[in-house]
């Protein structure tokens, strides 16, 4: 989800006029309101004890104010994955108008720290002249000899990251026994106070220029989404570096050279197009465009095409070649910059039948590349909250925790999704055969990507379950349960690679008034589903009307007068509208062993009579309807008939 899209349902938020809270929920709502702390939340309950209020109302407090700090929970991981996404944006702003090294480094680590909420952040670069590494920046030091450590290669928490070029983390570093402990090292980071160290590469190509480092002063175990957020600082901070490198060597090379007036002014040019790509990259990203409004803006100052592709599109070897070194390479007529964020390979930026390329404008490339990243990475991160919110709204319908039917209905809209609407309930597996069980969680993953991915398009809801997936989806008009569930699993099939099975409930309604429908109507589609597995029709898709009798046990409601009417509806209406006695003699023939001799005998009519009603039922039921199949059906549907006869008189 873009910035702009965020902002806008906020603004929309904030005009919507507010509904008046009455009950238990109101001072929750208005801690929610001024931004409280979490124990703030344990007043409302507290007084209500101490005023000796019923226990019913103190339970509702306490059920109120569960959901009020999942609320809180979530508001807050929001904001902070806000501020995650905000920050790397101002850092790639910064890279792409780079003026001063030193300044966007201080920015890098400042942000690094606010964001990971550590005590301290620092630094450190190589040294290759004297083979030891030292501190560049610190933010939060208090040390003087901190600050001016320097580091052995191969030293100290720093100098296993850079040995390995990977990520350490250790919420103990004088207890940690895998890091080269030293007299200078342990005094340093002693006088620092500091407990527990996070240390990320920064790598330019095969190659560690440096660690980034975020420190506390107590012992703290460092989440997976902190190391790999730090990890993105990283590689804009070796991005820095290398384009201060890079500009440095141009300046460098264009003071010595001294060469002509010609040559001097075409340079100017192909600067001042990296300058305009850099401004308009910076542009992009601050108005939210996407991957393909970077491949235009790029395509235009290049004077060529420039495309973003995936991984499995783009030449194999090159890409890997650019993703190793950080760098577009050449491939026949073609430019090809990887397109990565911690380590993951993304796709790659593609810049078509531009064999020539000047060294600033595959600069731009290669920065055009890692903004794709980031805006990838932004979508992705949206994208997971959302699937993430769907998931838990379908988990509480599914386990009927939440029965507000206004809080329910509240928390759909803000998806798009209407629950007062005839909904179809879907449980979905995979059925193609796994190699092992890490290519079966990546298959799983998969289907529940696709699967959330369909919910958001048709305005439903998706989470995983029981080793699948369930789907909770609108029924349109004219559209049936079955047609839905045929078209879910090809779809689903489609974007997995592998056969997915589909089974769906009967239509259910008025979901927020009984969630609890949602949960009868998952385990009616269960039962299809493993119906179809066990007559051998996986990947495909199916409802309980699909099995004819069958069907009866597998509904949740059993809907008798539905299996009678798709059976034998069209031959009670002939005899409704003609006055004839078809539905009698059609039970007649079964009853005497499907003989019309003995039928004409039992209904004490002409054995000519009896072939004509017989030829009427066949016209009105089809050709196969003595087919062993179908008689067994059409009998149970007459003995249901004649049962509810009474009923109905």
């Amino acid at each position: 989800m873009s910035r702009d899209h965020v902002q806008s349902a906020e603004r929309s938020t904030a005009e919507a006029p507010p509904a008046a809270p009455t009950g238990v929920e109101t001072p929750f709502l208005e801690l929610l309101a001024r931004g409280a702390s979490a124990d703030a939340y344990e007043q409302p309950v507290l007084l209500a004890r101490a005023e000796g209020r019923p226990a019913e109302t103190i339970g509702g407090l306490e059920r109120a104010k569960a959901l009020a700090l999942r609320v809180r929970a979530e508001l807050e991981g929001r904001r902070r994955r806000e501020a995650e996404l905000s920050a790397l944006f101002e850092t790639a702003h910064d890279l792409a108008g780079l003026r001063d090294l030193d300044a966007v480094l201080k920015a890098i680590v400042q942000r690094a720290r606010s964001l990971l909420g550590t005590d301290v952040a620092y630094l450190s670069l190589n040294d290759p002249e004297r083979g030891d590494t030292y501190m560049r920046v610190t933010e939060g030091s208090v040390a003087a000899r901190f600050q001016q450590l320097r580091l052995g290669m191969g030293e100290g928490l720093g100098g296993l990251v850079a040995q390995t070029a990977r990520p350490y983390v250790t919420d103990d570093y004088f207890k940690d026994a895998r890091f080269q402990h030293t007299r200078t090292i342990d005094a340093g980071v002693r006088d620092e106070g500091l407990v527990a160290i996070l240390g990320v590469p920064l790598t330019l190509g095969h190659h560690v220029i440096g660690v980034l480092f975020a420190a506390d002063r107590r012992a703290r175990v460092f989440e997976r989404e902190q190391i790999a957020l730090l990890g993105s600082f990283a590689a804009l901070a070796a991005a820095a570096i290398d384009t201060a490198n890079l500009l440095t060597e141009t300046r460098s090379a264009l003071a010595g050279l001294e060469r002509a007036n010609e040559i001097i002014r075409d340079r100017s040019a192909v600067i001042e197009r990296a300058s305009d790509v850099h401004d308009r990259l910076a542009e992009l990203v601050l108005r939210g465009g996407g991957v393909h409004d970077v491949a235009a803006a790029v395509s235009q100052v290049l004077d060529g095409t420039v495309e973003f592709t995936e991984a499995a599109d783009t030449a194999a070897a090159p890409l890997e070649t650019s993703r190793a070194e950080g760098h577009a390479v050449r491939h026949a007529d073609d430019w090809i910059a990887a397109v990565t964020a911690g380590g993951e390979l993304l796709g790659a930026l593609v810049l078509r039948g531009h064999p020539g390329l000047d060294p600033v404008d595959q600069l731009t490339l290669e920065r055009a590349a890692m903004v794709t990243s980031l805006l990838l990475l932004a979508r992705r991160s949206a994208a997971d909250a959302e699937q993430r919110v769907r998931g838990e709204l379908l988990d509480d319908l599914l386990d009927a925790r939440d029965r507000d039917p206004r809080l329910l209905r509240e928390r759909a809209s803000r998806l798009h999704a209407d629950l007062d609407s005839t909904h179809v309930v879907l449980a979905a597996r995979l059925d193609g055969p796994a190699a092992d069980a890490e290519q079966e969680a990546a298959a799983r993953r998969r289907l529940g990507a696709a699967a959330s991915h369909l919910a958001a398009t048709r305005h439903g809801l998706a989470a995983a379950r029981d080793g699948g997936t369930v789907l909770l989806l609108p029924l349109t008009a004219g559209e049936t349960a079955t047609g839905l569930a045929r078209r879910t699993a090809r779809q689903l099939g489609t974007a997995v690679h592998e056969p997915v099975t589909v089974g769906a409930s009967a239509p259910v309604r008025d979901l927020a008034a009984h969630p609890d429908h949602v949960a009868a109507g998952y385990a009616e589609g269960r039962r299809c589903l493993e119906a179809l597995r066990l007559l051998g029709r996986a990947g495909d898709g199916a409802a309980a009307e699909d099995f004819g009798f069958l069907g009866l046990l597998l509904a949740g409601d059993r809907d008798i007068a539905g299996f009678v009417d798709r059976t034998i509806g069209q031959v009670v209406a002939y005899d409704e509208r003609r006055g004839t006695d078809l539905v009698r003699t059609l039970d007649a023939y079964f009853t005497c062993g499907m003989s019309p001799a003995r039928t004409k005998d039992a209904l004490h009519v002409h054995v000519n009579t009896v072939a004509q009603r017989l030829e009427r039922v066949g016209r009105l039921l089809g050709d196969d309807w003595q087919d062993p199949t179908r008689a067994l059906e059409i009998q149970l549907a007459l003995r249901l008939h004649r049962l509810s006869a009474p009923a109905q008189h």
